[in-house]
């Protein structure tokens, strides 16, 4: 592999005999040193490949050391060794530039794949691992000026290259999902896979086989053997969307796999290895879920290493202008149309609105303006073409009427729909019935209001 040189600070007898036992055998130099000054003092003579530093130094706190490390060698990565104790001060690590952490005691199987791991596509002295470049683009632009989703980006930029599980909230549409591929395409992990999976979409039965996997014959109609979704993320990101809608034996074998890195195909014989970087999201409040006894609180915290928050679109006022002319500007080049403007009606309009679906919302509605536009310019019927004196749509009638009992629930259900933005899980769970039964419920209704699918 060639000669790389390692500065490890530590004082702990046990973790030297596991670096002088394994990393020597792979060809690395290793420097020794006990004390944050000292390896200091190291990094203004020479470079090193990788950094591996306790949290807890004799003569330096965890972050004055890091600091200092990044002021002198800002191209050389750091790994955090920790106790279980000092976790909260890792992860603080992290946010401030730190690659990854692990936690004591080491073993020398998971010593060796952490640093060749690190320095695969690097030469001796070369400096940042390939595929870390500072100002990479990504796929999908988060387009914002809001001095939070600013931060929340600064943030996802510092931790993109690290391991640490992250906790993404926010309402529907917010732009959660660009946010995870954000940190998968900025960090280390970018050319290997990105393997979304929807946690409320699937029945309960069959999301176990989806994320961890079966084997022939382990139920019936498993035909075949069929890896999980956890084992096409190796060595890659997954993302687990709208995690609290995962039932307690998931979570249970989730937070195993977390634990262990580890996963069981259902019907396997033994446990499959894997490295995988986790981000879960969830437009529900976690904290209300923990006192409700829906969602397990270890697993909780073992998926908030890093949370982000993402503010719904109404509190982020001076976004407004930026994605209207971003979607109308991408939405006329996707269809070969002039880019049109809004009138000063329009635009009052567009400040008017609550925006409960945020920019997803927005997004489709500017695909549906450029669409439908008359001429260069965008007045507020091309927004609101329904706007008119036609009656009210069923389901909003005015309940002071005659009106039958199946009338008031099918009112109901379809004002849960349009509150949800057409989540059929999320409206079941809101009017307390199966989706099943509301599937049947629209089924009846077929001849009324069209209705999002889910």
């Amino acid at each position: 592999m060639g000669d790389y040189a390692l500065l490890v600070v530590e004082q702990s007898q046990e973790t030297h005999k596991v670096f002088s036992g394994k990393v020597p055998e792979n060809g690395f130099r290793i420097h020794w040193t006990e004390r944050g000054g000292e390896a200091l003092g190291w990094l203004d003579q020479k470079r090193f490949d990788l950094l591996l530093a306790d949290v807890n130094l004799p003569d330096l706190s965890g972050m004055q050391f890091l600091t200092q490390v990044r002021q002198k060698a800002p191209e050389t990565p750091v790994i955090l060794m920790t106790s279980e104790g000092s976790i909260p001060q890792a992860i603080e690590a992290i946010k401030n530039g730190a690659l990854d952490y692990v936690i004591k005691p080491l073993s020398p199987e998971l010593l060796s794949s952490l640093v060749q791991k690190t320095l695969v596509g690097r030469s001796p002295g070369e400096g940042p691992a390939a595929g870390l470049p500072a100002n990479k683009k990504t796929t999908r632009p988060i387009v914002t000026s809001n001095r939070r989703m600013q931060d929340l980006l600064e943030l996802c930029r510092k931790v993109a290259a690290s391991k640490a599980t992250v906790l993404i909230q926010g309402e529907s549409g917010t732009g959660k999902e660009l946010f995870a591929r954000y940190l998968h395409e900025t960090g280390s992990r970018s050319r290997e896979p990105f393997v979304a999976v929807n946690c409320a979409s699937l029945p309960e039965g069959l999301l176990e086989s989806e994320l961890f996997g079966h084997e022939k014959g382990a139920f019936t109609g498993a035909i075949n053997r069929k890896p999980g979704k956890f084992e096409l993320a190796h060595r890659g990101t997954i993302l687990l969307d709208e995690i609290s809608e995962m039932n307690a034996l998931l979570q249970a074998k989730l937070l195993r796999v977390l634990q262990e890195n580890e996963v069981d195909r259902i019907g396997g014989r033994q446990p499959i290895p894997i490295d995988v970087r986790v981000i879960a999201t969830t437009n529900r409040d976690l904290a209300q879920c923990l006192e409700k006894g829906d969602f397990r609180e270890d697993l909780f915290y073992r998926l908030n290493v890093i949370p982000l928050k993402i503010p719904p679109l109404r509190e982020r006022p001076e976004d407004l202008e930026l994605l209207v002319r971003h979607f109308l500007e991408r939405f006329s080049r996707d269809y070969g149309r002039e880019v049109p403007r809004l009138s000063k009606e329009a635009w009052e309009w567009v400040q008017a609105q609550e925006w409960r679906g945020n920019v997803r919302e927005m997004e489709n509605l500017m695909e549906r303006t450029v669409l439908i536009a008359a001429g260069p310019i965008i007045t507020r019927k091309d927004f609101c073409p329904e706007d008119s004196a036609k009656p009210e749509p069923e389901g909003t009638a005015d309940l002071g009427a005659p009106f039958s009992l199946r009338e008031v629930e099918k009112g109901l259900i379809y004002k849960v729909l349009n509150e949800t933005q057409g989540n059929r899980t999320h409206a079941a769970k809101m009017l307390g019935i199966s989706v099943r039964t509301l599937r049947n419920k629209l089924q009846e209704y077929k001849q009324g209001l069209a209705v999002p699918e889910e």
